[in-house]
């Protein structure tokens, strides 16, 4: 599309200055926050909003709408700005209410705090990641839901927006994810990097020389590149910009990188250009300079003219003319795929279909399986009954056993392997060895409309992708992390390998359920809890060795509580509770046969999440935990950090205070003193200090 398309008139200069005047005053109000890019971006995001982005502020949850990210959340104001042009809601108010307390413009953009905000970004990197995974989740339904219709024709085509920064850029994440984009092809996605050479120590050439377009090539984007700073003269010509998104509109096989050359808080006439105006208020005298540039009253702060306002609100009638017309090839798409049309509704409002749980598969007691494996017959039970879930591995499929029996790989035709058979529309998602990328990625693809993703990797390197699970518990995503290789239990890998804080650093995110399954049945009893959750992520700990299964965990309401009596005292009067996770369950069934034998009655507690545990009301913890049995005993193959809680002062912790060792599982176990004997050991030891034992007489 030629320049020529554009008509950019003088309210819409108008618009920009008073853009980058609002975020000047709002700053200033504030006194903090990040002035600098939105003034540098304001004819960018205005082009974007009033121009290219399909969206309807009037439905800002339109199925049809492009998704508009901002990676580079520390300049928030770029987005808040133009919400409230466009007529999402925001108002003056909630400008000048910049970062204060119960606003709706917060520091950085919060999903589900702000409408029109698609993603909450501010950790740079992450909203790159979520683009991309948006692009895959677009991708993936279309192939659902229309997957016959030619390109750019199915009411599910759609593009994803990005303004990225040079932070974004830097940070490790982006490599991960941009790579994974340029070979999945991902036409549907177009990032605007800012190209300002300014961070908050200023100046970026002192931390940063590559080539950047020529780093976007080697991942196989197409690159475009706008210069506003060429000739020696700063012009924002966004006729050029204009013509560079349309060209990304246009481009289909390859996702677009458009490299845009700004100067930062332009035109401050003292602040432009340097790290101050990054992240500071310019200040009262700069903020007035710079508005007698732009030709408006340096005496007057959030000043919109009312035909300014005018102007930029009929972006609406755009929108609605877009989504009618949009509307037209939707119904006609419904009256023609009932069956599909089915799957869309209830995808997009998270409903699994009646009798689900019915495909999920039972295990016999005395058996012996790796809930790693028992994991793998839950998703191959439940691949045809809930065609919204999809996934896969960071590179470890064959070893956190991900893989859909019979699935095809996501991936296009040409690099399909031999192992792995695919299409673009497929099913099997391989991250490659890139877990932080993988967690940005699945919050995305949860974002983007009603699929459920799942994300595999050895628990230890959950390290690796711990703040994109932050952020997934942040905005509360129904992001599902298959984390196997458990504990010291995986073997001869080494310390490297073995987690043992893990653990409970992973509970100690606010929103996050971590569940460790004792056996193959509270394997497919936590996939079912997980998968009827829409409000919140999980990670399954899952071992690597075979575990016995038992006949008490086959009840899923049981195991959904978090905790549970799986075998009572012989009288249902304990003297000793052992509480297990994971494989340590079996070590306090065979330790509570011990005690029995020796007239010491004793109940295991299965507790496979202590977060479900935590969310029953107290009358059924007690039932669980009796508060009169004050003996207790906590086993976990990781440290003991927040056992307290469930033994008491009284009880005993048996864990694991250092990091493992590489010699066969049963060996590390024995070695450390995790056995049977131990915990009974610690029930004893319990027992004296609650006065319950009372020893044996002696004679005189």
């Amino acid at each position: 599309m030629s320049s020529a398309s554009l008509d950019w008139t003088d309210l819409d200069r108008q618009a920009v200055d008073v853009v980058r005047a609002l975020a000047m005053d709002a700053v200033e109000k504030a006194g903090s926050g990040h002035p600098g890019t939105a003034m540098s971006l304001a004819p960018a995001a205005y082009l974007l909003f009033q121009r290219v982005l399909r969206h309807d502020p009037s439905d800002p949850k339109w199925v049809g709408r492009d998704r508009f990210v901002l990676s580079a959340g520390h300049s928030s104001l770029t987005l808040y700005i133009q919400l409230y042009l466009s007529g999402y809601g925001l108002t003056l108010d909630d400008l000048k209410g910049l970062r204060q307390w119960g606003s709706l413009t917060p520091g950085h953009p919060e999903y589900g705090h702000t409408v029109g905000v698609e993603t909450t970004t501010g950790p740079l990197g992450q909203g790159l990641g979520n683009a991309v995974g948006m692009a895959m989740a677009a991708r993936r339904e279309r192939g659902l839901f229309d997957p016959d219709a030619a390109a750019g024709s199915s009411p599910f085509d759609h593009m994803i927006w990005v303004i990225a920064s040079e932070g974004d850029i830097e940070e490790g994440i982006s490599h991960e994810v941009s790579s994974i984009a340029g070979h999945q092809k991902l036409g549907n996605l177009c990032v605007i990097f800012d190209s300002n050479q300014i961070s908050i120590e200023d100046d970026t050439q002192i931390a940063l020389s590559e080539d950047i377009a020529k780093r976007y090539e080697a991942y196989g984007w197409q690159v475009l590149e706008v210069d506003w700073r060429s000739d020696g003269e700063y012009k924002e010509d966004v006729h050029a910009l204009y013509e560079a998104l349309e060209a990304a509109r246009a481009e289909t096989e390859r996702p677009t990188f458009i490299k845009l050359r700004t100067i930062i808080a332009w035109p401050a006439p003292n602040k432009q250009n340097t790290g101050k105006a990054h992240g500071s208020a310019l200040g009262a005298d700069e903020v007035a300079a710079t508005k007698r540039i732009m030709g408006m009253d340096p005496e007057k702060s959030f000043q919109v003219p009312d035909e300014v306002l005018a102007h930029t609100r009929k972006v609406v009638e755009r929108g609605r003319a877009l989504r009618a017309e949009w509307e037209e090839g939707y119904r006609a798409w419904r009256e023609a795929n009932a069956e599909r049309v089915e799957l869309f509704d209830r995808m997009r409002h998270r409903r699994l279909p009646d009798g689900w749980d019915k495909a999920l598969p039972s295990f016999d007691a005395g058996t012996s399986i790796a809930t790693r494996k028992a994991s793998n017959e839950v998703l191959n039970a439940l691949a045809p009954v809930l065609p919204e879930l999809w996934g896969g591995s960071a590179d470890l499929a064959e070893s956190n056993n991900t893989t859909m029996k019979g699935e095809p790989s996501f991936i296009p035709d040409e690099y399909q392997t031999k192992e792995f058979p695919g299409n673009k529309y497929g099913r099997t998602l391989h991250f490659g060895i890139r877990e932080h990328g993988m967690g940005a990625i699945l919050n995305g693809i949860a974002l983007h409309d009603g699929t459920r993703p799942y994300g595999g990797t050895f628990l230890v390197f959950s390290d690796y992708m711990r703040p994109s699970v932050r952020l997934a518990a942040l905005m509360k995503l129904p992001v599902t992390y298959v984390w196997t290789h458990d504990s010291i239990g995986l073997g001869e890998d080494g310390p490297t390998h073995q987690p043992v804080e893990h653990l409970w650093a992973l509970r100690a995110i606010p929103g996050l359920d971590v569940v460790r399954p004792a056996d193959a049945n509270e394997t497919a009893a936590a996939w079912k809890t997980v998968l009827e959750h829409n409000d919140r992520p999980a990670g399954l700990a899952l071992t690597r060795q075979n575990v016995p299964t038992y006949a008490g965990t086959a009840d899923p309401d049981k195991v959904a509580k978090g905790g549970y009596v799986l075998e009572d005292a012989s009288d249902g009067q304990p003297q000793v509770v052992l509480i297990g996770t994971g494989s340590e369950v079996q070590l306090a069934v065979e330790a509570r046969e011990i005690l029995e034998a020796e007239g010491i009655t004793a109940r295991v507690v299965s507790m496979p999440c202590v977060e479900w545990f935590r969310d029953q009301d107290a009358a059924y913890r007690q039932t669980v935990l009796p508060p009169a049995v004050r003996a207790r005993v906590a086993v976990e193959a990781g440290i003991g950090l927040g056992w307290r809680e469930f033994v008491g002062d009284e009880g005993e912790i048996l864990s694991l205070e250092h990091f493992g060792a590489s010699a066969p599982y049963k060996t590390i176990f024995e070695q450390f003193g995790l056995t049977a004997e131990r915990v009974v050991a610690a029930a004893k030891a319990t027992l004296a200090k609650t006065g319950a034992d009372k020893g044996e007489t002696t004679g005189n």
